[in-house]
């Protein structure tokens, strides 16, 4: 089995000028995001008795950053042989009117490309090659952010195993129609997600003859793909998604302006417009306190403070 975590961009949102793995989300032993991940890998190891290759795709902008800091702490006494960094891809922003902008630097201004770049950047960065020499048959793909992902589930993998399946996804009851967080559906027949940037709120509020939401069945990117699926993903194109952003650049004087609100488009690759490409996939429920602590907000619902409480309650620790 393969490990890929992705990290696109730094912890800005969180007041944390370095990569979003290297924030300190307030436990008192004061570890990192990507220590409290690498000890639960470790973890996996021990149990299984297994060596267990872990990716890490990165950004252009942290990519040094976040070798240097796994190189000052020693690859957390994780085997530095079975840790690899591969850097995501970029696209052009464009403001409003569709023109390209530059950044300070004077060079045209690009953005990541969203974690659903992920599969051409294991690609161009020999990735999927090294998978096949390793033997890999299963690569468990998550973002950085959630402190409670269970990057190893046995029962996960013998799910899409004995249902035949290539891919799978976990999944979450949704809290409330508002959450922000994507829902499994199907579109024209084809296992897919509604981005809760593209839902309507008729369809988010829709409710069955039982009061339960219709659309309910939240997508957390805790993802499990067979090699075969990777490698078929990877020649394919996904559909790209407009994003509203505030965006620095050079106007035509050279200055460099600071938008106060949104002024341009970046465009991201999303990781589940890759489900369309199966034919069927396993939606797999788990439950929320065990495996879903995401930090994206500085304050309020996914802070620090709320992905620290289901951290500590889960583990004992206080």
């Amino acid at each position: 089995m393969l490990l890929l975590l992705w990290q696109e961009g730094n912890g800005t949102r969180l007041g944390h000028s370095g990569p979003k793995g290297t924030f300190d989300f307030g436990l008192k032993n004061h570890k990192t995001i990507f220590e409290v991940l690498c000890d639960s890998l470790k973890e996996a190891c021990k149990k299984y008795e297994v060596s267990i290759p872990w990716y890490i795709m990165t950004s252009k902008q942290n990519n040094q950053d976040t070798i240097e800091f796994f190189e000052k702490n020693n690859y957390f006494g994780y085997k530095k042989e079975d840790i690899t960094f591969f850097k995501q891809g970029e696209l052009p922003v464009l403001d409003e009117q569709g023109k390209l902008l530059f950044n300070k630097e004077g060079k045209i201004n690009e953005a990541a490309d969203g974690h659903g770049g992920i599969f051409t950047a294991m690609q161009k960065n020999g990735v999927i090659e090294d998978m096949k020499k390793r033997g890999i048959k299963w690569a468990f793909f998550g973002p950085v952010d959630n402190v409670l992902v269970k990057m190893v589930d046995s029962i996960f993998i013998g799910l899409c195993e004995d249902k035949k399946v290539l891919v799978g996804g976990k999944s979450l009851v949704k809290a409330y129609p508002e959450e922000k967080v994507g829902v499994f559906c199907k579109k024209q027949g084809k296992p897919s997600v509604v981005e809760y940037t593209e839902i309507s709120e008729e369809m988010a509020k829709m409710r069955d003859e039982k009061g339960d939401l219709v659309y309910s069945e939240s997508h957390i990117n805790c993802n499990l793909f067979n090699i075969e699926a990777i490698e078929k993903i990877s020649k394919e194109k996904l559909p790209y998604h407009p994003a509203h952003k505030k965006i620095e650049y050079l106007n035509q004087e050279g200055k460099l302006i600071k938008p106060e609100k949104p002024n341009a488009y970046k465009f991201e690759a999303f990781i589940f417009d890759s489900f369309e490409k199966m034919e069927d996939m396993i939606i797999f429920r788990v439950k929320r306190e065990e495996e879903f602590a995401p930090i994206k907000n500085a304050e309020g619902q996914d802070s620090p403070e709320t992905a620290r409480k289901l951290y500590e309650d889960f583990y004992g620790e206080k």
